[in-house]
């Protein structure tokens, strides 16, 4: 059973309000954490992302890596990559990328559709699950480690805040 401080549940009007909850979810990022993003085409993952990097700092775009599979970025004083297993033919490609390096005490990896690669990935820290409601999206998130409740913690406290 999950504490209260490690599950969050939103409802989600538009992508400037889902952009804005990737800003929320920065202001509790810590290094070596892992949090993996599950739901169908378009309901937001890359939205969420593009909102957590930009807010730290990145002027850049910030777009799905869905052929590159991995895109790095160094901002805010972390290293986060942003990884796109859509396309992904097999988990062994992961293997052959060296993606357990990217996994390391000093970065914060995000992960779009992490069952594609499952077999070769660690387990996160939290799982954000987003999907339809009508015209909105509901996104959930979970804290799995006490790590990921810890982030969770802080993400619904700035979500609520901004509100």
């Amino acid at each position: 059973m999950l504490a209260k401080d490690e599950l969050m549940c939103q409802i989600v009007d538009s992508s400037d309000e889902m952009h804005s909850l990737g800003g929320s979810l920065a202001t509790g990022l810590f290094d070596g954490l892992a949090i993996y993003l599950r739901g169908p085409l378009g309901a937001g993952k890359t939205t969420l992302v593009r909102g957590l990097i930009q807010s730290l700092g990145h002027v850049g775009s910030v777009k799905s890596p869905t052929y590159n599979l991995i895109a790095s970025y160094q901002t805010g004083g972390f290293c986060i990559h942003h990884f796109d297993l859509y396309r992904l033919g097999d988990p062994e490609e992961l293997e052959l990328i060296g993606v357990r390096d990217y996994f390391s005490a000093d970065a914060v990896c995000l992960v779009e559709w992490p069952e594609r690669g499952a077999a070769v990935l660690p387990p996160p820290d939290v799982t954000v699950f987003l999907d339809y409601q009508g015209h909105r999206r509901r996104l959930r998130a979970e804290g799995s480690t006490k790590r990921g409740g810890r982030l969770v913690h802080c993400w619904l406290q700035a979500a609520e805040a901004r509100v």
